[in-house]
């Protein structure tokens, strides 16, 4: 087990702060279940909830799906400062961004935290706090990604190509992050992400 106690400057002892997981991957690569597995696998993560302008969709909960706000509270929380990242979406119709205040509470109780984001959402979490570690999820192939997206069936054919035009660029900045798992075993890649979690050696 982790000793997770430390020393505090005052003298006291407390929890050691939690790690933080920056997981970002090209669509269609699987990121949902790894997210799933580990959230079941690892019950004390907390999961960042992103702040959205869009409007709820059926079934999806407040507080639980996304943080449903006016696009005068994202601007009020830009503000603020209390957005460890944002993006416009769909060409500026919507912006999402990741609230900083929850993923800060949460580590400085010691609990692991596991934000995702796209490329620019990586880059941008880890200029702020420098001792996330960013993880990308990489398809087996170029060929299995285009496959996956194929097979879910949500995509037109036009959408798919932008996709994959998408997925080509994020590949090739893998590079800059911490980590690199290969999605062709999902039990081995939330294994993998358990035990950067909770194991503060395994960077």
């Amino acid at each position: 087990m982790t000793d997770t106690s430390s020393v505090m400057p005052s003298g006291r002892t407390g929890p050691a702060r939690g790690r933080l997981l920056v997981l970002a991957g090209p669509s269609g690569v699987g990121k949902s279940s790894v997210v799933a597995g580990l959230r079941e696998a690892l019950p004390e993560l907390l999961f960042s909830v992103s702040a959205t302008t869009r409007p709820a969709r059926p079934g999806e909960v407040d507080g639980r799906d996304y943080r449903f706000v006016s696009r005068e509270e994202f601007d009020a929380l830009i503000e603020r400062g209390e957005l460890l990242e944002w993006a416009e979406v769909h060409g500026g119709l919507q912006r999402s961004g990741t609230p900083r205040v929850p993923v800060e509470q949460a580590l400085d109780r010691g609990r692991p935290v596991l934000v995702e984001v796209d490329l620019q959402g990586a880059r941008s979490v880890k200029r702020v706090l420098p001792e996330a570690v960013t993880v990308f999820v990489a398809p087996p192939s170029m060929e299995e990604l285009a496959r996956r997206l194929t097979d879910r069936g949500t995509d037109t054919p036009e959408q798919r190509e932008r996709r994959l035009r998408t997925a080509i660029e994020e590949m090739e900045a893998q590079g800059e992050f911490d980590e690199v798992v290969v999605n062709d075993d999902l039990r081995a890649v939330i294994g993998r992400l358990v035990a950067l979690a909770v194991d503060r050696g395994a960077v």
